[in-house]
């Protein structure tokens, strides 16, 4: 009755605007944080957001010989929307076309303000393994890792209104063959990081300090900051508790083969079975211990991980709308320096010169005028598009929050469970 009624309570829960603070567990010493969501209900949301295009990533396989060996993945959609060919399509596709489309995406939208989902990074590691061939748990781990990163990556990207339009993005989802994705070596990883960093710098170098009118965007501007390095800091304690899982997996493994061979050298009939029951029971743990890691990773650490690249594309929205104001005051700047020549040839009583300086002002007037407007019009996308991505963090956090308390509730349930059959062996020893 209990997990029912834990979930009822969860799912009734309003999810409200933190005040960004930071807690720290007195024993264990975990970074504890509120995220910024908005007050939504995850019932609302999801009645309000259905979107009738699903995508699944499967069967990852190596193609080619060793040097040029990659990883290929089926992509398959299923859509009512006329917009498409058909109502189910498949399509093979390789890494770097995930990369290809999102430098496309990029080009065409990032300029006007629209977040554009960031890929999953670029692993050296991981890749030469599955180059090599190399069959171990962390390459399994690696390809699955890729596949539902990708998977949703992909998904973001279609449940953007505008970029579903993108033809590319239509082309991405129904062409067979796509021309190979070229330069996009520097958009992998750190190489993405780089190009926003590099885009954060510009606009820092800005010849003139923007004074910002607008409180909302002062706001945001310090809430995503502070939101990113919370993640940050959390993420590194996720990582770190999905490793400490792992160990201790392996050391229960350990444990319930040192117990076997206890129990099987042992004379006592009674404490030979009890042993061997534990023994039983502890290879249990060790799976539960498996399991829980991986969820620890999949359902929450990845989470994690997206949200921070997400926040970095947050950034680089706020940093369009920044050079769009540039531009206007440039052109400002620019129209008063033509008046003031203007004003110069008047004195200096030359008729002549004076024509090209009205053409001047004027076509300049114009230009002013034309960035003023780009940048109202960057500055509503802008909200817009962060408005839409405080919604769907808050779906997304509050379904995986549950995913993942769901997950161990089983656990915690199991080992009780375990246990409570142990209990009868543990008794009867004499």
């Amino acid at each position: 009755e209990s997990k029912p009624d834990l979930l009822n309570f969860l799912r009734s829960l309003e999810v409200i605007k933190p005040s960004y603070t930071s807690q720290r567990n007195f024993s264990l010493g975990f970074p504890l944080f509120s995220v910024s969501f908005f007050h939504i209900k995850l019932e609302e949301e999801e009645s309000e957001d259905k979107f009738d295009l699903n995508i699944s990533i499967t069967n990852p396989e190596k193609v080619g010989k060793i040097v040029l060996r990659y990883d290929s993945c089926a992509l398959l959609s299923n859509t009512s929307l006329t917009m498409f060919r058909s109502k189910t399509f498949t399509v093979r596709r390789r890494f770097s076309d995930f990369l290809g489309l999102f430098e496309k995406l990029s080009e065409k939208h990032s300029q006007n303000g629209y977040l554009i989902p960031p890929p999953p990074e670029k692993s050296i590691l991981g890749m030469t393994k599955v180059k090599v061939g190399k069959e171990d748990p962390s390459s399994a781990e690696f390809v699955e890792r890729r596949r539902a990163a990708l998977e949703r990556y992909l998904q973001r990207v279609v449940s953007h209104p505008s970029l579903l339009q993108d033809p590319d993005v239509r082309e991405f989802l129904e062409k067979e063959e796509l021309p190979r994705a070229v330069s996009t070596q520097a958009l992998s990883g750190a190489g993405f990081l780089k190009m926003l960093n590099k885009a954060t710098d510009a606009v820092s170098k800005m010849t003139i300090k923007m004074n910002e009118q607008d409180v909302w965007f002062d706001e945001k501007i310090q809430d995503v900051e502070n939101e990113e390095q919370h993640l940050r800091k959390l993420h590194v304690m996720v990582e770190s508790l999905v490793n400490h899982r792992k160990e201790l997996s392996g050391n229960t493994a350990v444990f319930a083969k040192s117990v076997a061979m206890l129990g099987s050298s042992e004379d006592n009939t009674a404490l030979s079975r009890a042993l061997s029951q534990l023994a039983e029971v502890e290879d249990r743990i060790e799976q539960l211990h498996q399991e829980q890691a991986s969820n620890d990773f999949f359902t929450f650490s990845e989470l994690l991980a997206d949200y921070i690249r997400l926040l970095g594309a947050v950034r680089g929205c706020f940093d369009q709308r920044m050079k769009a104001w540039q531009r206007w005051q440039d052109a400002e700047n620019m129209l008063q320096k033509k008046r003031e020549a203007e004003a110069k040839l008047l004195w200096a009583n030359k008729p002549d010169k004076l024509q090209q300086a009205k053409d001047e002002i004027t076509e300049w007037e114009a230009k002013v005028t034309q960035y003023e407007r780009e940048f109202e019009r960057i500055s509503a996308t802008v909200r817009k598009e962060v408005i839409r991505f405080d919604k769907e963090k808050a779906r997304d956090f509050n379904r995986q929050v549950i995913k993942y308390l769901e997950s161990l509730l089983h656990s915690q349930q199991q080992l009780i469970k375990y246990w409570d059959a142990f209990l009868p062996e543990a008794k009867a020893i004499v």
